[in-house]
């Protein structure tokens, strides 16, 4: 009896070693602004993700997650669409915190349209959103498939999506595009859009204050958080802000 039960307890804990979690990740979607529609396909989408790629997932709108000793559980914190102005002075002191001791932050689309007031958020972003014309198809190209999530993608894909412009970056040199936007292949113009240019970035990263920032500008539309392309391009930034890994 003793040694089925030892064998048991073997048994158990070698499932639970095997079903450890690579990492923790803060999904966040606050808004004080906009509030996309295509939030909720975004968590289910995020969601998915971790089940696959065996990390956890906690979904907060609640700002008050961002203290120190909450934070601390998470590896990388995701923002979601977010929009507006989300976290108080002692909120932002909490994430400022958290990135200097080496975590990572992963944007998605709206992120970009979040704490326009917040200096050191602006860095971390990268580039502050803009403005946007009419949702159209346009080419994407891929700069950099080194980096993860994009070894499978094409060079150049055809996409549909809301087309953020960005403010002037604080740093351009620090930042690492990943992914621009062909501008000869939609007409940026309509609505109230005016265009970027031959360099009109739509993913980046870099590293910032001791941790590690990714951001999208892809993800405005619900149906990208089903489609694998999308979704092989955000895990790719959630693990290296994650973990740091996977860069050649």
């Amino acid at each position: 009896m003793f040694k089925k039960l030892l064998a048991l307890a073997l048994f158990v804990a070698c499932a639970a070693t095997s079903n450890a979690q690579q990492f923790k990740a803060l999904l966040f979607t606050k808004t004080a602004g906009f509030h996309h529609v295509s939030i909720h396909e975004g968590v289910t989408g995020i969601r998915n993700l971790a089940s696959r790629h065996n990390f956890s997932v906690d979904w907060q709108e609640n700002a008050d997650v961002f203290n120190e000793k909450s934070l601390a559980n998470y590896q990388v914190i995701i923002f979601l669409n977010t929009t507006g102005d989300i976290l108080n002075p002692e909120q932002q002191a909490a994430f400022e915190k958290y990135i200097k001791s080496g975590k990572g932050w992963v944007g998605i689309h709206s992120a970009a349209d979040t704490e326009y007031d917040w200096a050191w958020y602006g860095k971390l972003v990268g580039m502050y959103f803009k403005t946007h014309p009419a949702q159209q198809t346009a080419f994407l190209d891929v700069k950099d498939s080194n980096f993860p999530g994009l070894e499978r993608f094409p060079k150049r894909l055809l996409w549909t999506d809301e087309w953020y412009e960005y403010k002037k970056p604080y740093n351009a040199d620090d930042l690492k595009i990943l992914i621009t936007l062909d501008e000869k292949t939609y007409d940026p113009k309509t609505n109230q859009g005016t265009g970027m240019g031959a360099e009109h970035p739509m993913s980046w990263y870099h590293n910032y204050d001791g941790g590690r920032a990714f951001y999208t500008g892809l993800g405005h539309i619900g149906l990208v958080y089903s489609d694998q392309s999308y979704l092989d391009h955000l895990y790719g930034g959630i693990y290296w802000a994650a973990t740091g890994r996977g860069l050649k």
